[in-house]
């Protein structure tokens, strides 16, 4: 998010200082001006979450790449049989979002704005695997912890 925020205000001032011609029909100081703020923003937010999360000190996410996407449609199935409760209703209607604002043709950056405009894609896309892979990652390490040994299987 500190990243992609940078990006944005980057992007904003890039604007705001070598482009003349209209940007989607705006002027460019009203597309620099306003992408610089909403940058500085998302900067300030992942700051605050990355110090959150610091703060929290819990055990952290398992596996590797490939044993998280295997794991996703277990950690579905337990969500959706509530067997599985550390995952937040919220966390699933946001990624339900992000899906839908993907696919869909409605842009806040518009697709013909050179270079910039396939930002708001790309870190909506990274922020949806990114916290998908977390939320993988955390199940794997809920069904290691819920383990009944005695039997040799799972208690979930």
């Amino acid at each position: 998010m500190v990243v992609f925020g940078s990006f944005i205000s980057l992007a904003g001032l890039t604007v705001l200082l070598f482009r003349d011609a209209p940007l989607g029909g705006l002027s460019p100081a009203v597309v620099g001006w306003v992408m610089i703020p909403l940058g500085l923003l998302s900067v300030v937010l992942g700051v605050l979450r990355n110090r959150r999360k610091r703060a929290q000190k819990g055990p952290g996410p398992v596996g590797n790449p490939i044993q998280r996407a295997k794991a996703l449609p277990r950690l579905w199935k337990a969500w959706r049989s509530g067997k599985y409760p550390d995952l937040p209703r919220s966390q699933v209607t946001l990624w339900a979002l992000a899906l839908v604002y993907l696919v869909s043709p409605i842009d806040v950056l518009p697709e013909f704005l050179p270079l910039i405009g396939v930002t708001d894609d790309a870190g909506m896309l990274v922020w949806l695997l990114s916290s998908v892979s977390i939320a993988s990652g955390s199940y794997l390490r809920w069904e290691k912890d819920h383990r009944d040994p005695s039997r040799g299987i799972e208690t979930p």
